[in-house]
């Protein structure tokens, strides 16, 4: 059993920069891929990136190549988002969350078994 708890969203001018963090409870954290999605208003969740379980290799969705870094710290129990050069297109409820896949299915939400309840990042233009 893993629970997780976001923090770290706020309210960001366009081309701020804001780091999310995601604390895992639970001794298995470093067993689990992180990811983290986001869901603007009236659209369906994405993915936006993901780390396996060393740290040592991340993916990131298209839309924010360039711009967002995922880490985690095992030692912490914690995986971070740092999110730079934000759009308004970037409003979204951000949530992580954690699997066992890395590959193909590390894109896929059903493949998660445990998420967090969200955090607001809101973009002003």
């Amino acid at each position: 059993q893993v629970q997780l708890v976001e923090s770290g969203g706020g309210l960001v001018q366009t081309g701020g920069s804001l780091r999310l963090s995601c604390a895992a409870s639970g001794r298995s954290f470093s067993t689990y891929v992180m990811g983290w999605f986001r869901q603007a208003p009236g659209k369906e969740r994405e993915f936006v990136a993901a780390v396996i379980w060393s740290g040592d290799s991340t993916f990131n969705a298209d839309s924010v190549k360039g711009r967002f870094t995922i880490s985690r710290d095992n030692a912490k129990n914690t995986v971070y988002l740092a999110m730079n050069s934000l759009k308004p297109e970037d409003t979204a409820v951000y949530y992580c969350a954690a699997t066992r896949h890395w590959g193909p299915k590390t894109m896929i939400i059903r493949e998660y078994d445990y998420w967090g309840q969200g955090t607001q990042v809101t973009v002003s233009s």
